[in-house]
């Protein structure tokens, strides 16, 4: 007995990891990364406080074939604090790949700002509060002046002018 055709449920669409899994591939093989889990989840390998610092860029492959070097890009004045966290650094990453694939570790210090790869931006910052308009902080002063205490009061007109700048939702 002959199977029916089988139409698509797509209708002609593709999901957009399909699309971009080649090129990734690629792409991350040209800079030696095998293993992309080690750049798309390099924070759950390594720890947040080393991946909020550093960042991989290369994995190295000498002539004899035995044992990578990762390259880690940091700003200078965290290298010292990765240098020493290098052998667990060095367990975690080949935690990864499931042998050791990594032999070594190479720190290359950066600017915080500069040229192409060299631009280190780790995490973005925060965002600043705005800033309440005069007539806002004039009206939290005049909530918070019966307070004796500075410190209190302080607190209290900072609290007031957060709340009058509020925007009103409708119920």
């Amino acid at each position: 007995m002959k199977q029916p055709y089988r139409t698509s449920s797509t209708r002609g669409f593709s999901r957009a990891v399909t699309l971009m899994q080649s090129r990734i591939r690629a792409g991350s093989e040209g800079r030696g990364f095998a293993e992309t889990r080690l750049l798309t989840h390099w924070a759950a390998f390594v720890g947040e406080d080393v991946a909020a610092v550093a960042t991989p860029v290369n994995v190295g492959y000498g002539r004899g074939g035995m044992g990578a070097t990762l390259t880690i890009l940091t700003t200078g004045a965290n290298a010292p604090m990765l240098e020493m966290q290098k052998p667990q650094i060095l367990d975690r990453v080949n935690g990864c790949y499931g042998y050791r694939a990594i032999a070594r570790i190479r720190i290359t210090q950066t600017a915080p700002t500069g040229f192409a790869e060299g631009r280190v931006a780790f995490a973005a910052a925060p965002k600043a509060p705005p800033l309440p308009d005069p007539a806002t902080q004039d009206r939290a002063r005049a909530v918070a002046s019966g307070v004796a205490n500075d410190d209190l009061r302080a607190a209290l007109e900072a609290l007031a002018a957060k709340v009058l700048s509020k925007p009103k939702t409708r119920t």
